[in-house]
C-alpha cells in the first residue's frame, strides 16, 4: 500500500468509533503500510465536466487518538485515487442508492470501487441470503396477516425482521400472535403493503450469532460470536450483544467458502456472514464489521489480511 491512496465514503467521520470501529482499523493499517488515507460522505460526490469527482478530506494519521481529519476539502477525481472503498451504513435508501449511480459511472471511467456499486445496487443483504436457503433456518417473505398467521402455525417460536434493518433494529420474537404481535406486523410492513422476512427462531443464539468475514472471496479463520446478554435475544453489538472470538468450525467454513465463491464473482471482495448455529441468517456487503474485535482478542488482523493480498 505504499505511495497509494485510499478513499473511504463513510458516514460522518466524527461517528465513527476508533475503539469499534471496523473501517477506522482499515485506515490505520493502510497508514501503517505507507498509504494516503482520505475521507467522503455519499453527499461530497457529484459529476462535472465528464468526471465522477469526491469532495475530500484527509485523515492526517490514523495512528493518532483522537483522530484528526483536515476539514478543508480538496475536489479530486475517483479515478485518481488507487481505492474507492463504499464504507457507509444502511439504510439503503434513495441517497445510498444515487451514490451507487455515481460510483457505478466512476468505475466506466476507470475508478477501482470496493465492492462493486453494481452487487451493492442488485442485492438485498437479507434477500440475498435465500440464494442459499438450503443453508438458512425456514424463512418465508411476506406482507399479508394470513401469511404471517400460517408461518406462525408451523413453529413455536419466530423472528420477524424488516428486509432494510441493520444492528438488530426492529427485530421481534413471539411465541403467540396476541392483538400486540400482529399490531407490530402491520406496522412493519406499513399496512401490508411493505414485504418482510419470517424465521423460525434458533435456539442456538443463545451461543451466539456468527459473524463471518468473508475476504476476497475466503472466509477469516476467526469469526466473532455476539452473543445475546441479560434477556435479549439478540447478540448485535449494537443491540447490547458481548462479541467473543472464536475458530470457525467445519459447517461454518462449508457455508462460508460457497458464500464467498459467490461473492467474488460478485466483486464483493469484503463481506461479512451471519450463522446462528448451522444456519446461515444474513449476507452483509454493506459495511460489515467485527473485525477490531477479532484483532483486539486474538491478535490476527482481518483488514491487514486484506490489504496484503491486494499487492
Amino acid at each position: 500500500m505504499n505511495n497509494t491512496s485510499s478513499l473511504f465514503i463513510t458516514d460522518p467521520f466524527h461517528n465513527l468509533n476508533p475503539e469499534k470501529d471496523t473501517t477506522i482499523l482499515w485506515m490505520q493499517e493502510i497508514a501503517a503500510m505507507g498509504g494516503e488515507v482520505l475521507q467522503c460522505e455519499i453527499q461530497d460526490l457529484f459529476y462535472s465536466d465528464g468526471l465522477v469527482q469526491a469532495k475530500i478530506g484527509r485523515v492526517i494519521n490514523p495512528l493518532d487518538q483522537p483522530l484528526v481529519i483536515e476539514l478543508l476539502k480538496t475536489t479530486r477525481g475517483l479515478k485518481s485515487i488507487d481505492y474507492v472503498y463504499m464504507r457507509k451504513d444502511p439504510p439503503v435508501d434513495n441517497n445510498y442508492m444515487n451514490a451507487l449511480h455515481l460510483l457505478s459511472q466512476a468505475e466506466t471511467e476507470g475508478a477501482n470501487i470496493m465492492n462493486r456499486p453494481s452487487a451493492l445496487q442488485k442485492f438485498n443483504e437479507k434477500i440475498l441470503a435465500l440464494r442459499f436457503s438450503q443453508w438458512m433456518p425456514d424463512t418465508q417473505v411476506i406482507s399479508t396477516e394470513e401469511d404471517f398467521k400460517g408461518f406462525k402455525k408451523k413453529h413455536s417460536s419466530i423472528i420477524l425482521k424488516p428486509l432494510d434493518g441493520m444492528g438488530g433494529e426492529s427485530i421481534y420474537k413471539f411465541e403467540e400472535l396476541d392483538a400486540q404481535a400482529l399490531s407490530i406486523f402491520k406496522a412493519l410492513t406499513n399496512n401490508h403493503l411493505t414485504m418482510v422476512m419470517v424465521q423460525n427462531f434458533v435456539p442456538e443464539i443463545y451461543e451466539g450469532d456468527y459473524r463471518i468475514l468473508i475476504i476476497h472471496g475466503k472466509p477469516f479463520p476467526i469469526a466473532l460470536a455476539r452473543i445475546p446478554q441479560g434477556d435479549s435475544f439478540k447478540g448485535n453489538l449494537a443491540a447490547g450483544g458481548k462479541g467473543v472470538a472464536r475458530e470457525l468450525n467445519v459447517q461454518q467454513r462449508e457455508v462460508a467458502d460457497e458464500v464467498g465463491a459467490f461473492l467474488l464473482k460478485e466483486g464483493v471482495s469484503f463481506a461479512g456472514i451471519d450463522m446462528i448455529g448451522n444456519y446461515l441468517t444474513e449476507i452483509n456487503i454493506t459495511s460489515p464489521t467485527g473485525a477490531r474485535q477479532i484483532l483486539n482478542q486474538t491478535q490476527q488482523n482481518p483488514m491487514q489480511e486484506f490489504l496484503q493480498a491486494l499487492k
